[in-house]
């Protein structure tokens, strides 16, 4: 159940921050509204998922999905673009958070 809160925590934040730059600044109600409520809603889930997941752990689950994530949401739906030396910044990241996920931490 923790990993089920956890990803719905990542999905919420992924939903949060797509309504925030649709938003323009707060000044959109609707995308405002959505980003608050999906703000809300992660952060729950994931207070609930830590009463049983390693906080380093889930938070470096939750940082790295998050940050690839938002990369491609940016990239497909906003037409942002990446450069190579962005884009191989993100994959250490994304690396770091594997390499955390499989041996930083002690159960």
């Amino acid at each position: 159940m923790a990993y089920f809160l956890m990803f719905f925590a990542i999905a919420m934040e992924l939903t949060g921050t797509t309504f925030l730059k649709m938003s323009h600044g707060f000044t959109l109600i609707l995308p405002t509204a959505g980003c608050l409520i999906s703000y809300g809603l992660c952060f729950f889930s994931f207070s609930r998922a830590l009463t049983s997941l390693n906080l380093a752990l889930a938070y470096a689950t939750w940082s790295g999905v998050g940050i690839l994530a938002t990369t491609l949401i940016s990239w497909f739906f906003f037409s942002e673009k990446l450069t190579p030396t962005g884009i191989f910044a993100i994959l250490l990241i994304v690396a770091g958070c594997v390499l955390l996920n499989l041996f930083g931490t002690k159960a």
